[in-house]
């Protein structure tokens, strides 16, 4: 053995060492190629969907739509109980908190009206009440959130058997929970918590614990309590570790054996969404009745009770990539136990998958050290092979979990450190060609990589933005005629359009969602005047549109016009890389976010084309605005004061904007006071308006309708903007 080659064996073996302890600390990247791999698995052979017993009733958009916005009263809810347990439902599981008072209860209706008599509130019904006994003696499991505030736990209504060590201090840990209403949380049969994924950053949920701990008791998820209930057990028998405290092995559940994880979790084994998994609420609430069919599939079934609409974001993402509703992966436990077609890494996994690492790696150096390069890469990919077929068929046939690629790649490391140390050292030759080739690669494609890692790390910071929102009017009708390349045809021309002026005033193209745009200025950096810019950028886009109407660039014909939507604030939002780690976007979050989202969706209500919101007015001032009220928007706890953007300076210093500023404000005194001048003022308005831009006559149509939104205005608002 020579001097070199005594080198490289010393060099791969340390290698060799500190992959394997590398591996054995199993860091953050390691996790993540473990369950993409396993994703992968099961994408290539998901689990087959087969009729079960169990149910989701889906408080979806179409019930939605029939019954109102959510939440729903709790009146509401103790029908969709009764009819539930009418039909035979041998468990109710709700993927809902019921932690607050019911607002639309009748009695708190009442007493928050002033002036009402107290006892009369008293002897009004109470929605809370009415639910609570209609859960009463019935299977109801209800469901508990965590929460990062107080130290409640809510009470367990199942015993515990343990086998084996302790194995309560195995799951994760239950800080603290959501209080339900306690008439609720002691007439329900079962109560669980609904968490899928705590502590885990990633999107998709792989595996969901079946359990939780406070270091004494242990608190069941909401899919085994339903399934305990549905069965009328009473206690959950836990196997743990012969030798060791703080290890799950199984749980069974009445007749119901669980293989589990050492943290006490349950690998999800999932299939494609299906239809028939479902049932729409609007179907059990149906005044008409219930169908007999729906009837059918509810007799005997474990039912849970959840959302699929997006508005109330209970939407996951599943090993199959799919977005679905948290609900479902409840469901999807449940039927998964009972098909008895269970996914487990065992606990030998881990050891393993690091003997090979050093097995394989030693042998790699030798063979790359003392024959070739070219047989180690021979062995490398019969290696490869041999592991990948390995895993796969222990998926397939046991449904086991074992990971090919953490040996793969740190032979591969193993592999390239030993051949680069050959052709550097010992090879001379060699190394001459790759100087040689060398000379092919470019310096600055080099520098560029080595200085932009640090801008690929997810993370963001807080700044003031302006953000604009721009939607597409009746964009549903337009689509319902057309046909689909002829809906993405129109979408491209307008968005390419109107996305121009965003960069052309120092904009950030965040997105676009469809028919919409989201934009942000102030960032990734400063940009001076930026609410102003925003502006403008919203006043081309109007004159944009109107040009490719006039031409009719959409090819829509004559009298067809296409209208938008725009909506601007100015706050604070945290502005980013953001999403996971193999995928993300740079983009903003926060509340300044949401309230110009919100204001574009007011231009409907209001009837005008652009709105902004008072702190993006206090920036604009010398523009062309007039007041629009304040509006009420969704989460907001007082009114937002917004303005219409008429025009630019230009527009500004005309002697007939000044003349409408001038009814304008008397209009608004009026509608503050509910002045019997009113009607009159719109009327002249109109007049006013039509000599300073057409889209102002829907504006004034509107506004008696919307004098409440004058009423609210604050005194201080009137002064600043005229300031």
């Amino acid at each position: 053995m020579t001097r070199a080659q005594q080198i490289g064996v010393v060099l791969g073996l340390a290698i060799v060492t500190a992959l394997t302890i590398l591996r054995a600390s199993d860091p953050g990247i390691f996790k993540l190629i473990r369950g993409v791999t396993f994703d992968e698995y099961q994408r290539l052979v998901p689990r087959t969907f087969e009729p079960m017993p169990v149910r989701v009733i889906d408080i979806d958009e179409a019930s939605l739509h029939e019954f109102g916005q959510w939440p729903w009263p709790r009146d509401r809810m103790a029908l969709l109980v009764n009819r539930l347990a009418e039909m035979g439902a041998s468990a109710i599981a709700f993927d809902i908190l019921f932690a607050e008072p019911d607002r639309l209860s009748p009695r708190n209706v009442v007493r928050d009206v002033a002036g009402i008599d107290p006892a009369l509130a008293e002897k009004l019904p109470d929605n809370d009440e009415i639910f609570a006994r209609s859960i009463a003696e019935k299977p109801i499991v209800l469901g508990f959130g965590l929460s990062n505030e107080g130290n409640y736990r809510p009470p367990v209504k199942a015993g515990f058997a343990f086998t084996g060590e302790s194995p309560v201090s195995a799951p994760p840990y239950l800080g603290a929970s959501t209080p339900l209403r306690p008439q609720l949380e002691t007439n329900a049969a079962g109560l669980g918590h609904i968490s899928l994924n705590p502590g885990n950053p990633s999107p998709v949920v792989r595996a969901v614990p079946l359990f939780l701990t406070d270091g004494e008791q242990l608190y069941p998820n909401l899919a085994i309590e339903a399934l305990r209930v549905a069965q009328g057990a009473s206690t959950y028998v836990l196997s743990g570790a012969p030798d060791r405290a703080g290890i799950m092995t199984s749980v069974k559940i009445g007749d119901f054996v669980v293989p589990l994880t050492a943290a006490g979790e349950l690998w999800l084994y999932v299939t494609p969404d299906r239809a028939e998994r479902y049932i729409s609420a609007r179907q059990v609430l149906a005044a008409k009745g219930v169908s007999p069919d729906v009837a059918a599939a509810i007799d005997g079934s474990i039912v849970f009770v959840g959302t699929s609409a997006a508005g109330l974001q209970d939407i996951r993402v599943t090993a199959l990539g799919e977005n679905v509703p948290g609900v479902s992966l409840h469901a999807q436990a449940v039927e998964q136990i009972l098909s008895a077609r269970f996914l487990s890494r065992p606990d030998w996994a881990d050891g393993l998958e690091i003997v090979m690492i050093a097995v394989l790696g030693c042998l790699l150096v030798g063979v790359t050290t003392f024959v070739s390069p070219a047989v180690a890469l021979a062995c490398g990919l019969l290696i490869t092979a041999m592991a990948l077929v390995a895993s796969w068929l222990s998926f397939l046939y046991a449904g086991l979990l074992l990971d090919p690629l953490a040996p793969i790649i740190s032979g591969s490391i193993i592999h390239f450190a030993s051949t680069s140390f050959r052709i550097l050292v010992i090879d001379r030759e060699r190394r001459e060609v790759r100087r040689a080739f060398g000379h092919y690669l470019s310096p600055s494609l080099l520098h560029r990589i080595e200085h932009s890692r640090d801008a690929l790390r997810l993370g963001g910071d807080d700044r003031e933005l302006t953000v604009m929102f721009v939607d597409v009017r009746s964009f549903t009708e337009i689509s319902e005629r057309l046909a689909p390349t002829a809906v993405v045809a129109f979408l491209n021309t307008l968005l390419d359009a109107l996305s121009r002026h965003v960069v052309a005033n120092e904009g950030t193209l965040d997105k676009f969602i469809g028919d919409s745009i989201m934009a942000f200025w102030n960032a990734p950096v400063d940009v001076v005047d930026h609410e102003a810019k925003a502006v403008r950028a919203a006043l081309a886009m109007r004159e944009t549109l109107a040009e490719l109407n006039a031409g009719d660039a959409f090819g829509f014909g004559s009298g067809q016009e296409v209208g938008i939507g725009i909506g601007i604030h100015t706050g604070l939002a945290c502005v980013g890389n953001m999403g996971a780690k193999t995928r993300f976007n740079y983009s903003a979050v926060g509340d300044a976010v949401n309230i110009a989202a919100r204001l574009e969706s007011c231009c409907k209500e209001v009837g005008f084309d652009i709105l902004i919101s008072d702190s993006t007015a206090r920036s604009v001032q010398g523009m062309a605005l007039i007041e629009a009220g304040a509006i009420a928007l969704k989460g907001k706890s007082s009114r937002t004061q917004i303005l219409a953007v008429v025009g630019d300076e230009g527009v500004a210093a005309s002697a007939e904007f000044a003349a409408l500023a001038v009814v304008h404000e008397q209009l608004t005194q009026a509608l503050h006071s509910h002045s019997k001048n009113t009607r009159k003022l719109i009327g002249t308005a109109k007049l006013r308006a039509a000599q300073v831009i057409g889209g102002l006559a829907e504006f004034y149509r509107r506004i008696s309708g919307r004098s409440d939104h004058f009423r609210e205005v604050a005194d201080g608002f009137e002064k600043s903007v005229a300031d």
